[in-house]
């Protein structure tokens, strides 16, 4: 029973390292410049953190094998959303450089082989 837990943990976390790295593809395929990955502190984590021109741009990565339960979009929810605006906070503290740019929250959601990026995905 516990190494099938293992397993499925192992599997599980290498999806969502390919989601990561695939969005994170997508983005820059769009213009986006990567500023940090997996941004991490007591508050939550930021999948990637980027900028798109002068815009300092926060991405959570949600990935779904099937779209059953509202896909992957709809998988960020407001306790989700809470953690990644502490995060974001937290961010913009320790780093100072970026505190004169504005900033959004954006989803990429891969709902099987089909990838949406939700520009502006919830405000704060």
């Amino acid at each position: 029973m516990i190494r099938i837990s293992r397993a499925l943990r192992f599997v599980s976390k290498h999806k969502g390292r390919w989601a990561e790295v695939y969005a994170r593809w997508y983005l820059c395929c769009h213009g986006l410049k990567t500023i940090k990955r997996n941004y991490a502190c007591r508050a939550g984590e930021i999948d990637i953190v980027m900028l798109d021109r002068r815009t300092l741009v926060f991405v959570e990565v949600r990935m779904r094998s099937r779209e059953h339960f509202g896909g992957a979009a709809a998988s960020v929810g407001f306790y989700k959303r809470q953690r990644l605006l502490r995060t974001a906070h937290h961010f913009l503290r320790t780093h100072p450089r970026f505190h004169h740019l504005i900033f959004r929250f954006d989803i990429v959601a891969i709902d099987g082989t089909n990838i949406t990026w939700l520009r502006n995905a919830f405000e704060c």
